[in-house]
């Protein structure tokens, strides 16, 4: 996913802030779209009192479905009969496409999830590849 240079450093000024505990950074709120989800994001130790005071993540729809398929949270394992064989196997069975899963299927607690690796994701990948940079 790319991200802007503005982006970056805002997150990086966040993850500062946070002393590089990752698990300080919360999700204020959300906002799923038709094309993109919104997060807000704070510091679990400095809540914010409004929303303009978070920051603003705005992220594509097409990655957040491929975060809901790579973490599998759309999916569940399962056993299928063979249409023509007759046999059964074990296989990842999909509850429905990643989007449609988060706003029809998802419980609450799923719909969490979802946006946290969305999140983790991200955190994951600005530091896997600046300290990568840094390395050339």
């Amino acid at each position: 996913m790319k991200l802007t240079q503005k982006l970056k450093d805002e997150l990086w000024w966040m993850i500062i802030s946070v002393d590089y505990d990752y698990s300080r950074i919360s999700i204020a709120d959300h906002d799923l779209g038709d094309d993109s989800l919104t997060l807000w994001l704070e510091d679990k130790h400095d809540f914010k009192n409004s929303l303009d005071e978070c920051l603003i993540l705005e992220l594509p729809l097409r990655n957040f479905a491929k975060i809901i398929k790579a973490e599998k949270l759309n999916s569940y394992e399962g056993c299928k009969m063979h249409p023509t064989r007759q046999y059964v196997y074990k296989t990842r069975i999909e509850v429905n496409a990643p989007v449609k899963w988060y706003r029809e299927d998802a419980t609450p607690v799923e719909q969490t999830w979802a946006r946290e690796a969305m999140l983790k994701s991200i955190l994951t990948q600005l530091v896997e590849n600046e300290t990568a940079g840094d390395n050339l």
